[in-house]
């Protein structure tokens, strides 16, 4: 276990965040869409096929480790077929929508306590995440009051670099302050936030999976973390509080 660490930066989904398949929430947002794109289109089917759209940008962003800026994500890959000049005003609003025809995203059992805490322990904190959108992190940090615990936020649609590209890393850990080899983070993909933090220089990585999950994976020499947890509460094990620290009371 790396003593040296000084900064953690957090995955957001199936890390921080989980998915809920809300039926009435998802429905909603397909509704919101619709009437966004002007469409009389049914609203669940018009989003099925956005949908296989989105599959189509996935893999060219994930090809080039790359995202693209929402205008052009919605007026070269999911809505082609409508006018530009009426789409691109749009595109936040759509991508917002878009996001929770998904479902609703919640915070992982003990989150924000295990947040609290790391910070309390002297921990600078910060957030890593490939995403599409502009504006639900920053106003979901704002709504559920944890923009305080997280000095540095690096969102793949804001930055243009996705996972594992190390400069998404390096940004983080430059914005927080801290040299890459004082810095951990904690992910959930095998590969890509493997690859990514090592070609970075973070001293640790830590992956969570549930057993079920990591059962199905083959662990190697290119995906091998420092450190395997299947519950968020666990990183208070691994990160015991900073020695010379006063101790934060948020």
């Amino acid at each position: 276990m790396q003593q040296n660490i000084e900064a953690i930066f957090l995955d957001l989904g199936n890390t921080l965040r989980i998915l809920v398949k809300d039926q009435e929430h998802m429905a909603r947002a397909r509704r919101q869409i619709t009437g966004l794109v002007g469409t009389d289109e049914n609203p669940e089917s018009f989003c099925e096929k956005l949908n296989e759209r989105y599959k189509v940008y996935r893999k060219w962003a994930f090809e080039n480790l790359q995202e693209a800026p929402e205008a052009e994500m919605w007026t070269r890959w999911l809505t082609p077929d409508f006018p530009a000049e009426r789409i691109t005003p749009l595109a936040g609003e759509l991508t917002f929508q878009f996001r929770q025809s998904m479902g609703r995203r919640v915070v992982v059992e003990g989150g924000r306590e295990v947040v609290a805490e790391l910070q309390r322990r002297g921990y600078i904190l910060g957030i890593i995440s490939n995403l599409i959108g502009t504006r639900e992190i920053p106003e979901w940090l704002e709504a559920e009051g944890f923009s305080k615990y997280f000095k540095s936020v690096v969102l793949s649609s804001v930055f243009g670099k996705r996972k594992p590209d190390p400069a998404i890393y390096l940004e983080a850990a430059r914005l927080a302050g801290v040299d890459p080899s004082h810095c951990a983070y904690v992910g959930d993909n095998l590969k890509r936030d493997v690859t990514g933090t090592r070609q970075a220089g973070f001293g640790m990585l830590i992956i969570m999976i549930a057993p079920e999950e990591l059962a199905q994976e083959t662990l190697t020499d290119e995906n091998r973390p420092d450190v395997i947890i299947h519950e968020f509460k666990q990183l208070l094990n691994i990160f015991p509080a900073l020695e010379n620290q006063t101790l934060k009371v948020i």
